[in-house]
């Protein structure tokens, strides 16, 4: 960064300091277009970076989100990658990188977020190599939705985010099964585990299903639990709870490639999956994709189903209009009867 845009950066922080931000605002775009009409690509980021990260501190959410989206248009008109540099992988993660800690630095509930990150996102999937966006940054929003209690936004991004994703999913999940009925267990596991078999990541929808059910059994002492071993493979078995067998045996028949254990778990689990009444499209997809069983269906079952289990979609479970730590959700779905065997 040269001395005459430190200089530039400083001056703005001193009226920022001073409360004069909209003169501020306005003042770091005028220089900022200066640059871009020049070209000048390094020097436009730097005085919009800075210029964001000062007003975002000052607590300054939408004149610091404007920034950052001209900071995102800059990135695209020059048509940088979403390299480590930056997305902040390069640095120290003391000091973080340019998108992810403007990121980090947005005031909680603040509007332009979610277009920050809609841009980012987009920018990611335009010049980089994951035609879905950056995991990097996905995992990052969707941490940050977490912690900002939107859990429908936190599932969207983890989904598609990182291999330390899948934990911060199975948390989101189960702080918000929490607050649900006991018998809805396997309503928010397959949150966690049907948009990772969705997008071929087997071994994170394994991860997911692990920490849920593992925090499932260390928070509740008195539910009955069966250890299942075999040469191969180890499993739960929750008596109660059979559509939570439902999808631990699913992902056991998908690593075996078993088509034929496929169709008797959809069989056996039938009623049960039915009662749901949100899971057919899903599944449908993951019988095709993975056993090769093709079902007639309607539409696009990848985005039917994202929309429904991530987007809020019918059927699925609905936060309070108030917000507590983690929303409050409802699931419409009678209480799960006892099933035989390995239910």
């Amino acid at each position: 960064m040269s001395s005459k845009i430190e200089k530039t950066i400083a001056r703005q922080q001193e009226k920022i300091a001073e409360g004069q931000y909209y003169e501020a605002h306005q003042q770091l775009r005028v220089v900022a277009s200066r640059y871009v009409k020049q070209e000048n690509w390094s020097a436009a980021i730097d005085i919009l970076y800075g210029g964001a990260q000062a007003l975002l501190k000052a607590g300054q959410g939408g004149s610091g989100g404007d920034l950052c989206m001209y900071l995102v248009d800059v990135y695209n008109k020059a048509e940088l990658n979403p390299d480590a540099g930056n997305k902040g992988m390069a640095v120290s993660p003391e000091v973080g990188g340019k998108f992810l800690t403007l990121l980090r630095a947005f005031p909680p509930e603040e509007p332009t977020k979610k277009r920050f990150v809609e841009q980012m996102i987009a920018w990611s999937c335009t010049f980089g190599e994951f035609p879905n966006g950056d995991p990097e940054l996905h995992h990052v929003a969707g941490t940050l939705y977490a912690e900002d209690a939107e859990p429908y936004e936190a599932e969207r991004h983890l989904a598609l985010g990182t291999k330390d994703s899948p934990e911060q999913l199975a948390r989101v999940e189960y702080d918000w099964y929490a607050q649900d009925d006991s018998h809805t267990a396997a309503l928010y596991a397959a949150r966690a585990v049907f948009p990772y078999l969705l997008t071929g990541n087997l071994r994170s929808a394994n991860k997911a299903l692990l920490i849920f059910t593992s925090r499932l059994s260390a928070s509740n002492k008195s539910l009955s639990v069966q250890e299942v071993s075999s040469s191969s493979s180890d499993m739960r078995v929750y008596p109660s709870l059979p559509l939570l067998n439902f999808l631990g045996l699913l992902l056991l028949a998908i690593q075996r490639g078993s088509s034929d254990l496929y169709r008797q778990l959809a069989k056996h689990y039938a009623p049960h999956i039915k009662e749901v009444g949100t899971w057919d499209d899903a599944l449908a997809q993951i019988a095709e994709t993975y056993f090769g069983i093709k079902i007639p269906r309607q539409g696009n079952p990848l985005f039917d189903m994202m929309g429904s289990m991530l987007f809020g979609g019918a059927g699925s479970p609905k936060p309070t209009t108030s917000k507590p730590s983690t929303p409050k959700p409802k699931a419409s779905v009678a209480p799960a009867p006892p099933a035989p065997d390995l239910d």
